[in-house]
């Protein structure tokens, strides 16, 4: 009986394996320009508390630089954009599996990230800030090592914090689903710091009305990252679209009016400036 379940168990294992390369071989040959351009629609995934690159406004309507940005692409080919929330740690899995067609969402690119998806060029520059409380004694990334550090799992902070960097260390990790409950925590002082996106840090902190509670900290040692589109590998069409598509945006000064309207400057970026 014990063989049985094993050969049992074993057949499932092998199956659940096949299935497995099965997924991520179409999400590496597969382009599905043309059925997205029959249906006249694209589904992006998206964690719809990150602003400002897309988070839902309190009477629940979606909005965001990044929301902007990819209905102005997508504009030029006379598609629709449908936004799905999905659960950041595994945007990979459900980008491979279909269940969306892009990551659109403050999404930076990463060495790690190459390895499984396609980027479109970048369209906006990024890095990596400490935020605490004022009335802390922390000025600086080295005085975490002491104190318990919140982020986002799955973010490009928890990507940056377990690579081979020497710049921040700390007591505790500690990982959240989404960056405003690791606010909650932070004012519950159960952690001492947070490490997140600076547009997100700057956009959030400002929005808020104990605003002036809070302090962030850069680190001029902390490399810069760049916003992209995160692409199947096999879709070399729709990636093409997208960057021309922002090619015109950037030629036409859509981009820097919408860089205007969410960060009050115009610090757009596109590779070939």
């Amino acid at each position: 009986m014990k063989k049985f379940w094993i050969a049992i168990l074993s057949c499932f294992l092998l199956l659940f394996t096949v299935g497995c390369e099965n997924v991520q071989e179409k999400a590496n040959t597969q382009d599905t320009w043309n059925k997205i351009e029959q249906k006249k629609q694209v589904v992006i995934g998206l964690d719809d508390s990150f602003v400002p690159m897309g988070f839902e406004k309190k009477d629940g309507q979606l909005t965001g630089y990044d929301v902007d940005l990819a209905r102005a692409v997508f504009k030029q080919y006379g598609i629709k954009v449908n936004f799905q929330t999905i659960d950041w740690s595994m945007n990979v899995t459900e980008l491979r599996n279909g269940t969306i067609d892009l990551l659109w969402n403050g999404y930076s690119i990463t060495p790690e990230r190459k390895k499984k998806v396609a980027f479109s060029k970048p369209y906006l520059r990024n890095s990596q800030v400490l935020v605490v409380k004022k009335g802390s004694n922390i000025n600086s990334f080295t005085q975490m090592k002491n104190h318990a550090l919140g982020m986002q799992t799955g973010s490009t902070a928890e990507q940056w914090y377990e690579s081979k960097q020497n710049i921040l260390h700390s007591k505790d990790k500690v990982l959240y689903d989404t960056i405003a409950n690791s606010f909650l925590d932070l004012n519950a002082g159960r952690i001492q710091g947070i490490l997140l996106d600076d547009v997100y840090a700057n956009y959030y902190i400002s929005h808020m009305a104990n605003k002036k509670e809070y302090k962030i900290i850069k680190d001029p040692r902390v490399p810069t990252d760049l916003f992209a589109v995160g692409i199947r590998k096999g879709d070399k069409t729709l990636k093409r679209k997208i960057n021309k598509g922002l090619d015109r945006l950037q030629a036409n000064g859509k981009l820097a009016s919408l860089n205007k309207k969410w960060f009050g400057k115009n610090n757009s970026y596109l590779r070939g400036d």
